[in-house]
């Protein structure tokens, strides 16, 4: 499966007799899938339908959808509310037993607001049909749009996100290569620690220093959170390679990359260590970053 981006756009343009169509969708960054449908007044009837289509093509995201129509059709239907007639022909003729007044005239009473209305023609059942069919393919075709453009732009995330899991890898090699990390090496500083305490005239309990500088030997070995390093180097290059919604589960791997490298920076007896640990610090921070972006 491809890597997806969440962000993405598509616009698209379509005719169906004489109605004139356009979708435009826009997608964003989400934690979930979030569908936001705009249509004009009359096709309300088509929105579950969209969000249908646009469900079961992506899992996370912003998505607003947003369908604008115009009719070449310029026609314009003049109609008579005859209610409103009515009202004012019976206030007429109430008002002339009063009265001594000239009966109403037709331009008189067509002038009165609400009496004479002006619409459009509304098209009949099979042309709505049709009309309906075709903005709903050109949905479907904004669909996959936004779909090429989301995932052109997952694929050149996924290329940065390996180079980082690359430069991730490295560093730890490099923290693992460190003389410091020696166990040999964290015994013989501590030794030597313990011998100047010693030697200081105040006066210790020897075994009980010693117990502890073996704790402390114990606290300063890095090997365990290099080792989770490397298992979750694979597991971010396995993601990647699967491709599909992985947004989550890499988020999830970037706070177990960043709870390592905290723990390497607290145990570093070594400036060379602390300085490996800063770096991966900042890696994962921009590693977070990206894959903040993929579905």
């Amino acid at each position: 499966m491809t890597l997806q981006s969440m962000t993405g756009f598509a616009h698209l343009e379509g005719a169906a007799g004489s109605l004139q169509w356009t979708w435009e969708l826009r997608s964003v960054n989400g934690r979930g899938l979030d569908v936001r449908i705009r249509v004009p007044a009359g096709f309300e009837r088509i929105e579950p339908e969209v969000k249908k289509a646009i469900s079961q093509r992506f899992s996370r995201g912003n998505i607003q959808a947003t369908l604008t129509i115009s009719r070449d059709d310029k026609r314009i239907e003049a109609t008579v509310n005859q209610d409103v007639l009515d009202a004012v022909i019976d206030v007429a003729k109430r008002l002339g037993d009063s009265i001594d007044a000239e009966p109403p005239r037709i331009d008189g009473l067509l002038n009165i607001r609400g009496v004479l209305e002006f619409n459009e023609p509304q098209p009949d059942d099979e042309t709505s049909r049709l009309e309906q069919t075709a903005i709903l393919d050109g949905l479907g075709k904004a669909v996959e749009a936004l779909a090429a453009m989301r995932t052109a732009e997952g694929e050149k995330i996924g290329e940065f996100v390996n180079a980082q899991i690359d430069g991730i890898e490295a560093l730890a090699r490099k923290a693992d290569a460190d003389p410091s990390t020696e166990p040999e090496n964290i015994a013989a500083r501590l030794a030597t620690q313990v011998k100047m305490l010693l030697e200081s005239g105040v006066e210790l309990d020897e075994d009980r220093l010693h117990v502890e500088a073996a704790i402390l030997a114990s606290k300063a070995d890095i090997r365990e959170e290099i080792d989770r390093l490397f298992v979750h180097v694979e597991a971010s290059r396995k993601l990647l390679a699967d491709g599909g919604a992985v947004g989550r589960r890499l988020d999830f791997l970037a706070q177990e990359f960043n709870r390592e490298s905290n723990t390497i920076c607290s145990k570093s007896n070594a400036s060379s260590v602390t300085a490996v640990g800063l770096d991966l610090k900042v890696l994962i921070d921009q590693f977070r970053e990206q894959i903040q972006n993929m579905e």
